[in-house]
Formats: C-alpha cells, sequence, structure tokens
C-alpha cells in the first residue's frame, strides 16, 4: 500500500482511539484512580510495550546532540500534555475536551511562525482569533460544574495549555522522526517521562485499591494504556514520517464528532447550544488559519 495512505489511515486510527478515550478514561476518574496516578500507569505500560517490542526493530543509538530534545519531547508529550488533559478531563466533560483540543492546528500555526519563522498573513491572524474566541466562550461562559464535572472553566482551561503542549511536542519531535526509527524514540521518551511523571502522580497512583479492580475498571485501563498511550503514539510517530505536524493536526477535527458520539451513546454528556457554537468558531478558526491560499496563475498566450 501507498505509504502516505497508510500514514494517513494511522492518523486517523489514532483520532478514533482518541475520541473514545474523553468517555472512557473520565470513567475512572478520580473514584478508581487520580488524574496523575493514571499518567503513571500509562507512561509505565507504555514503556514496557515499546521495549518488549523493541528488539524487533532496528538496534539504534541516540546521538549526544540529540538528547536534549529527547528530553523535551517526553516533557512536552508524555508529561506536561498527558497531566493536564487527564486532570482537565476529570475537572470537565468529554465532549469540552474534544471541542477545546481543536486548538491545536491554530497553536501549531503559531509555534511555527515563533519557532520557524514562517509568516502568518492576515487571513491566518483572523482565523486564530475566531478559535481562540470560541475556547474561550468554553471557559468563561460554559457551565461552572455539572454531574462528575466539578470545575469546567478550569479543566477547560487545562486543555488548552494540553493542546499548545502536544503542539510543541509535535515540533520538536519532527527533526528526530527523520534520522531515528519511531520504537528507539518512543522507548526511551515513555523511560524519561517514567521518572518525571513519579514525583507527580505516586500519591495517586499508590492510592488506587489495584486488588479490588473488576473487570471493567481493568478493561478501560488496559484499553487507555494500550489503545490511547500506546498504539496512538506509534501511529502519529509513524504518519509523522509521511506527513507535516499540521496535517496530522487536522486529523484532530475527528475527535469531537467522535467523543460526542461516544459519550451521548454512554449517557454521560450531551450536546448544547454554547457548545455547538463554541465548536462552529474553533472549526471556522481552524479553517481559515491552516488553509493554504490559493495559487494564481499566470495567463499564457
Amino acid at each position: 500500500m501507498n505509504p502516505r495512505v497508510l500514514a494517513l489511515l494511522a492518523a486517523f486510527g489514532a483520532s478514533a482511539i482518541y475520541g473514545a478515550n474523553h468517555t472512557i478514561a473520565k470513567g475512572l476518574m478520580p473514584d478508581v484512580i487520580g488524574p496523575f496516578g493514571f499518567i503513571i500507569l500509562r507512561v509505565v505500560g507504555a514503556a514496557l510495550l515499546f521495549w518488549i517490542i523493541s528488539p524487533l526493530f532496528p538496534a539504534e543509538k541516540i546521538e549526544r546532540s540529540d538528547w536534549l530534545r529527547v528530553l523535551g519531547c517526553s516533557f512536552f508529550g508524555m508529561v506536561l500534555n498527558m497531566n493536564m488533559f487527564f486532570k482537565g478531563l476529570q475537572l470537565s466533560t468529554p465532549i469540552n475536551s474534544s471541542v477545546v483540543i481543536t486548538l491545536t492546528p491554530v497553536l501549531l500555526l503559531v509555534l511555527t511562525a515563533v519557532f520557524l519563522k514562517e509568516r502568518i498573513t492576515w487571513t491566518k491572524a483572523l482565523g486564530i482569533s475566531i478559535g481562540l474566541a470560541g475556547a474561550m466562550m468554553l471557559i468563561f461562559f460554559g457551565p461552572r460544574t455539572q454531574a462528575n464535572a466539578p470545575n469546567i472553566p478550569l479543566g477547560n482551561l487545562l486543555f488548552v495549555v494540553n493542546a499548545s503542549s502536544y503542539a510543541i511536542y509535535l515540533i520538536m519531535v519532527k527533526p528526530l522522526v527523520a534520522k531515528y526509527h519511531s520504537v528507539t524514540l518512543m522507548k526511551y521518551f515513555f523511560l524519561l517521562a517514567i521518572f518525571m511523571n513519579i514525583p507527580i502522580g505516586w500519591g495517586e497512583f499508590s492510592a488506587v485499591d489495584w486488588p479490588g479492580l473488576n473487570f471493567d475498571m481493568i478493561w478501560k485501563m488496559a484499553f487507555v494504556v494500550v489503545g490511547t498511550t500506546f498504539l496512538t503514539y506509534l501511529f502519529n510517530i509513524y504518519a509523522l514520517k509521511q506527513l507535516s505536524p499540521s496535517t496530522i493536526g487536522a486529523f484532530i477535527y475527528l475527535q469531537p464528532v467522535l467523543a460526542a458520539f461516544f459519550a451521548i451513546l454512554a449517557g454521560v454528556d450531551q450536546l448544547s447550544p454554547l457548545r455547538i457554537g463554541a465548536a462552529a468558531l474553533i472549526f471556522f478558526g481552524v479553517f481559515l488559519s491552516t488553509r493554504k491560499p490559493a495559487v494564481k496563475r499566470v495567463k499564457t498566450h
């Protein structure tokens, strides 16, 4: 199969898993496991899986000059990004989380302009402003609390930090993807993330009643570790070999549709006029900020 098609399928698969994760992970927090403790489970589980499969792939040594970037990718991709998302998910709702993280492509554009010196046009600037306005609507004008969502505005704000962190990760990891195999990168990213996450989440992780977990709790935890962590990161970093960070970011648009479907089906969340309006603003802002300008054709005689 065409490598670009495989990359697109990998990016789609990651978005589908993320869409289900908004509801599945939410159902476990905070009664079964706290959000920061959940991240320890995720990074330890994913690190084990990547190290187990690593002998099946070429052995590679990370160059000394790349270790600082590797450390940065681990922090932004597997520490700040994950902790902010799961804590936000505990405080807010699955649909809100899926809507706010669609800001990632807009934030990618801003960060690309800052770090890679790419020019932002007036149209893109307008799109960025509209997208941020949609996110701010959810944060400041949405409901303050609802069942199993004790602090929605703070949770939504943490989703913005999550989206920013993930955008930084996508930019930082791109040069490494060109040099090393996906599995090589993932096994080191997650190994480093274990040590960075332990001081943050050990208290919540050790408080879990592990012997008292039932099958429903266990399969949901397994889904988050194997699906949302191991497979999605593997899929996305594979896709980055063929696709640009902004193209990967574009697949995030699927998540609100999938997340809303799963959340409404499970009866844990519902749509509202404010959420629909905020989503419309964010989508329109993303459309303006990421669309390519039309190429002018030169008339020939």
